[in-house]
């Protein structure tokens, strides 16, 4: 296990006592080994889900000065550039403000390749193509290295608090609403979906990814979904329907051709169904005036969403 934490003047510092090889070296982040805790600003790695040992997810972490023991944990899910340490410094102002420690996993290319493994979380090893006999075990999902991640931050930085939040923006917000489809037990309390590309959407008569069909998600319980705290916001002008790895086919389209169409589609989609079978229904959606496609400010909004 390694620590790293944000500081190049330390790592000159530290020269006096130990080798800071080039290797180890992350821009403004500086390789600390052994440490046992998460502070300050860095990352570290992460191996200790043994279903997935092999993959090492980098924690980017910021921990204000002032914490205690239950200063609430946000996991910050980066979208398709696997940029999680630009994610973490997109909201590190945000945290010191409101006082929450971030956590902003990075599912590599590498480790988690396409959007099988990230956005649906390798449920299948061919999502866009569902079938029984390609679902990959739920204990290798990458959904279920949340919970695990979880209590390694809390361990780490002596944190006990029982539920955490989620944000999530583009592809980070299609992994987070999945999660909440997929692991209706999971410890968290809100999740912000930041402008999704597309959805999948309470719809069984449809497939998966699009829909409910052909996936476990056939026997969800819908009652227990929709009374999550979910809340959807998609920028005004996210509405660009060429726009670079925007996905575009039929099924897609299904939903609208482009980000904000679809936020309202998904959204009214469960809504509807909600009040048609009589069920609570606590979503919320949000335009954010003024904005298009762009992490930063959408992630400042979703923590004002959280915290104001």
């Amino acid at each position: 296990m390694k620590i790293y934490l944000k500081s190049i003047s330390f790592c000159l510092l530290l020269l006096a006592f130990i080798s800071c090889s080039e290797s180890n070296l992350e821009t403004n982040n500086v390789v600390i080994n052994p440490s046992t805790k998460i502070e300050g600003t860095g990352f570290i790695e992460f191996s200790e889900y043994a279903p997935l040992a092999d993959k090492t997810i980098k924690l980017f972490f910021h921990v204000p000065k002032s914490t205690s023991k239950n200063t609430p944990i946000v996991f910050v899910f980066h979208g398709n550039g696997r940029n999680a340490k630009e994610y973490r410094d997109a909201v590190i102002k945000k945290a010191n403000e409101f006082n929450f420690i971030v956590i902003a996993p990075e599912f590599s290319n590498t480790n988690f390749p396409t959007g099988d493994s990230y956005n649906l979380g390798n449920v299948f090893i061919d999502g866009d193509n569902p079938s029984p006999e390609t679902q990959v075990s739920e204990e290798k999902w990458t959904f279920s290295t949340i919970e695990p991640i979880f209590d390694f931050a809390k361990e780490k930085s002596a944190n006990t608090s029982e539920k955490y939040t989620i944000i999530g923006h583009s592809a980070g917000a299609q992994f987070a609403l999945r999660f909440a489809m997929f692991k209706p037990a999971a410890r968290f309390n809100k999740i912000i979906a930041s402008a999704s590309g597309w959805y999948t959407v309470p719809d069984f008569s449809v497939d998966f990814p699009y829909g409910f069909k052909i996936s476990p998600l056939e026997e969800i319980n819908l009652s227990n979904f929709f009374s999550k705290e979910i809340y959807l916001q998609v920028g005004e002008l996210d509405n660009n329907k060429n726009e670079s790895g925007l996905r575009r086919n039929e099924f897609a389209d299904a939903q609208g051709n482009n980000r904000y169409a679809r936020a309202y589609y998904f959204y009214n989609k469960a809504k509807n169904l909600a009040e048609n079978n009589t069920m609570s229904f606590t979503w919320k959606i949000q335009t954010n005036k003024g904005l298009n496609h762009d992490f930063k400010p959408a992630l400042e909004k979703a923590v004002d969403l959280l915290f104001k």
